[in-house]
């Protein structure tokens, strides 16, 4: 799974009120097609991966795949039935901040109908609204 290999701290403090539209990383840079973000928000790098396994499969892995986002900011989570108070819980999972506009994944050198279909199927398992953009 995707994370940082080298952070200067461990834990960070809480993801509050995202900027509202991107300004940098809308245009498609490296493939034909790709997906594009309708909302900001936060996804999981267990959503990121679980989408680039989709389409490697779908694909055969054939053609190029670029991932254009990196879940960087950690997320911490206190065990259950644990009481207020004693600290900060561990570092359970790292999640990447998204803003609307942004391009989250890029595929190259596939048909036009294999492209969709993959891309398709990665949709599904990202949980903020998409859309497939290229193939102009």
């Amino acid at each position: 799974m995707l994370q940082p290999k080298k952070v200067k701290f461990r834990k960070q403090f809480k993801l509050r009120s995202l900027p509202s539209i991107a300004t940098r990383g809308t245009d498609l840079e490296f493939g034909e097609f790709g997906i594009k973000v309708l909302e900001s928000g936060v996804l999981s790098a267990r959503q990121i991966e679980a989408a680039r396994k989709a389409i490697a499969h779908s694909t055969k892995r054939g053609g190029r795949i670029w991932i254009r986002i990196f879940p960087d900011v950690p997320v911490t989570k206190k065990p259950p039935e644990t009481r207020m108070g004693s600290g900060k819980g561990s570092v359970e999972g790292y999640i990447a901040k998204v803003e609307k506009g942004k391009i989250l994944i890029e595929v190259g050198g596939l048909e036009k109908e294999i492209a969709l279909e993959s891309l398709k199927l990665a949709r599904a398992k990202i949980s903020l609204k998409t859309k497939v953009v290229g193939g102009d």
